[in-house]
């Protein structure tokens, strides 16, 4: 399974998100640290789920991180994250509508 895949079904599962959308980033970054041949190693993630409601930038990230550690051990060199509670805005970053897992 791709590795958007595998993170798309983690945070799913791990959220049941009301907005998720999960970018492969890996071509923009080709012939810098931690790109390899075939990608799938830099991904910017947009998610906005409830559970996040109440806590702070950082303890999203942590959740995040936590949910992901196998994938960020392994081939994942970078993954930005912007998250957000149900009804919160990022002033210039919009959250994208969900993509469907597979």
């Amino acid at each position: 399974m791709p590795v958007q895949d595998v993170i798309t079904q983690k945070l799913t599962e791990a959220f049941a998100p009301e907005s998720l959308q999960v970018v492969d980033e890996s071509q923009r970054h080709e012939g810098h640290a931690g790109h390899r041949p075939g990608g799938e190693t830099h991904f910017r993630v947009y998610i906005v789920a409830d559970a996040f409601r109440g806590k702070s930038r950082i303890e999203r990230h942590r959740m995040i991180n936590a949910t992901l550690v196998r994938e960020l051990a392994g081939g994942v060199h970078a993954l930005a994250i912007h998250a957000a509670a149900p009804g919160e805005a990022v002033p210039g970053q919009p959250i994208p509508p969900i993509s469907s897992p597979p």
